[in-house]
């Protein structure tokens, strides 16, 4: 079966979405590789970790960072997703994104089960962004950032 931006767009169809860990896919350019950075907020707080890559199999691109919030040793821990084109600036210790921890704190939470469309455009709502699947997106300098 053929993914297209419509079905995705019915909110039923599943995406494509993987984790790059749960997957055979590497990574083009060791520049995207973000994984065991610190995530900062607006203000520039660290909040959290980056776990993992959630990336599109068909697109062949990076869509979110699998970000890991408080806990010890992993225990405990909260995990978001947060839509690449949240990143404003990335470092080799940091990726900065341009929403404050409290916003983030109060994203719906990472659930691996949920694959359908109707759960990524929820959490792209909730940063206000628009899904890549809808008309007219641009994927955004993600890893490469003036």
């Amino acid at each position: 079966m053929t993914i297209t931006t419509e079905s995705i767009a019915s909110g039923n169809e599943d995406p494509g979405l993987v984790r790059l860990s749960e997957s055979p896919h590497i990574l083009a350019h060791p520049d995207e590789d973000v994984r065991d950075r610190t995530v900062r907020d607006s203000q520039g707080n660290d909040f959290g970790t980056v776990k993992d890559l959630i990336i599109d199999q068909a697109g062949q691109k990076v869509r979110f960072l699998h970000v890991g919030q408080g806990g010890v040793l992993g225990i405990g821990q909260r995990t978001v997703l947060i839509p690449v084109d949240a990143i404003v600036r990335i470092t080799a210790e940091d990726v900065h994104i341009n929403q404050d921890q409290d916003r983030v704190h109060g994203a719906p939470a990472y659930d691996p089960e949920l694959t359908e469309a109707r759960y990524y455009e929820s959490v792209y709502g909730y940063y206000g962004l628009g899904p890549f699947w809808a008309a007219g997106y641009t994927y955004p300098p993600f890893p490469h950032y003036p």
